[in-house]
């Protein structure tokens, strides 16, 4: 996590709106990571459910 130290230099030349959109910018990334890997693993996991439930199927149509 990014300190204090690191920010004030930054609130006082370029303004506390600046500062407060890089500073949710910053946090919000992480949060973009963890949705760009789901949805990357988003197929797979359809494959897995479509394949359970064709089995699942077959069981209960013998």
């Amino acid at each position: 996590m990014m300190d204090m130290e690191m920010w004030l230099p930054l609130l006082s030349e370029f303004g506390f709106p600046v500062v407060v959109t890089l500073y949710l910018l910053h946090r919000v990334e992480k949060k973009l990571d963890t949705v760009n890997e789901t949805i990357q693993r988003l197929p797979e996991s359809l494959a897995t459910l479509h394949f359970y439930r064709s089995s699942e199927q077959k069981k209960n149509s013998i």
